[in-house]
């Protein structure tokens, strides 16, 4: 019989604001007598943009900006009807992109 169990995929260009997530993520969950297992970090995506800085004569001439997804992983093992209605609950910041997956 396999167990029932919740995963929570989170990204966020922000690394202070996805570890804060993950701690009330788990602080949520162990309140109802939940197991967790996590964060597990992912590797972290970069996207890196190339762009002239002068639009005319010095084509050599560039800059580089880069973007940095960080990505963690939460299980939450066997979950109570009480423990689903918290993590709903949960008010998380603005720049974190949550998953929710049964």
């Amino acid at each position: 019989m396999q167990k029932q169990k919740i995963r929570i995929r989170l990204k966020s260009y922000e690394v202070a604001l996805l570890n804060d997530s993950c701690n009330k993520i788990i602080d949520t969950a162990s309140r109802t007598d939940s197991l967790t297992m996590g964060p597990i970090p992912m590797p972290t995506q970069r996207k890196i943009y190339c762009v002239l800085r002068s639009p005319h004569v010095d084509k050599d001439s560039r800059e580089h900006f880069e973007i940095r997804t960080h990505k963690r992983i939460i299980d939450v093992y066997e979950p109570s009807s009480k423990t689903i209605d918290s993590l709903m609950k949960l008010d998380l910041p603005s720049g974190i992109d949550i998953d929710v997956k049964l």
